[in-house]
């Protein structure tokens, strides 16, 4: 299965690659408004100051964890995110007619690789935040700092695929997960201790969001109450999220019917 849908990547990358042009400015275009919000996060703490607890090196950080692994999710789930045009097409019947999981099609269909972008301008601030946040840089907090981020690219992915499984009942993609998709980003760019209660409940316990972003930055930076163990926090609720959205997903198949005309 998993040649098949290193298969299915690299024939989606090579059509992308036939529009060299297209590919470059997508790309830039993802580059820049991920670079302009940066500059725009610097002019606030230029004017405010640093937030309680925080500096602007350490919400790069912040900023920098949460785009890079959306940009990771977003790429390898492109197929998902498009999911509901297959289904208002009655497209989806011809997966189910191939010898292996719809999942697994679906995500190989479509590799976005102009988000690479977005992947680069998330790495670009990693690095400057990393290398100014007064950090001393150990295995350890590098393995939290790495965990947390494919921990996050997974529950991102997950989000997705739940996204796709609601579209077998109500045909549309629903705008509502795009509040929570988007919101969620907006939101972990910066610390959750800002923010009222019901956000950072929403984004602990419904979308985890803070398990990659928030709660692993803390153990990092060795802020008050952080526990070591917040470390494992990353990984492990991305693969439970991630396991629990493919459920979903299968849920939603068995309730299928075809849409096309």
């Amino acid at each position: 299965m998993l040649r098949v849908l290193l298969a299915l990547m690299r024939a989606s990358i090579r059509s992308q690659m036939q529009y060299k042009a297209s590919f470059m400015l997508f790309s830039i275009g993802n580059f820049s408004a991920v670079a302009v919000e940066v500059v725009g996060l610097w002019a606030l703490f230029a004017r405010f100051g640093n937030l309680p607890g925080w500096t602007l090196p350490q919400v790069a950080v912040l900023y920098a964890m949460v785009h890079i692994a959306f940009a990771l999710a977003e790429a390898a789930g492109r197929g998902f995110d498009q999911f509901a045009s297959v289904v208002r097409a009655g497209e989806f019947d011809r997966f189910l007619l191939r010898p292996h999981p719809t999942a697994l099609l679906l995500a190989g269909q479509t590799f976005e690789l102009s988000r690479i972008g977005r992947f680069i301008a998330g790495l670009v601030a990693l690095f400057w935040g990393a290398t100014n946040a007064g950090v001393h840089w150990d295995a350890l907090k590098i393995a939290t700092l790495v965990g947390a981020i494919l921990g996050g690219a997974l529950i991102f992915y997950g989000v997705l695929v739940m996204q796709a499984a609601l579209c077998f009942i109500t045909v549309e993609s629903l705008e509502i997960v795009n509040a929570l998709t988007y919101g969620g980003i907006m939101a972990a760019e910066l610390p959750l201790t800002i923010y009222p209660k019901w956000i950072r409940l929403l984004f602990t316990y419904l979308v985890p969001i803070a398990c990659f972003n928030y709660l692993p930055a803390s153990v990092i930076f060795g802020h008050p109450g952080a526990s070591p163990w917040i470390a494992l926090l990353g990984p492990t609720v991305g693969v439970c999220f991630l396991t629990l959205a493919l459920q979903l997903w299968k849920l939603g198949e068995r309730k299928y019917r075809s849409t096309g005309s």
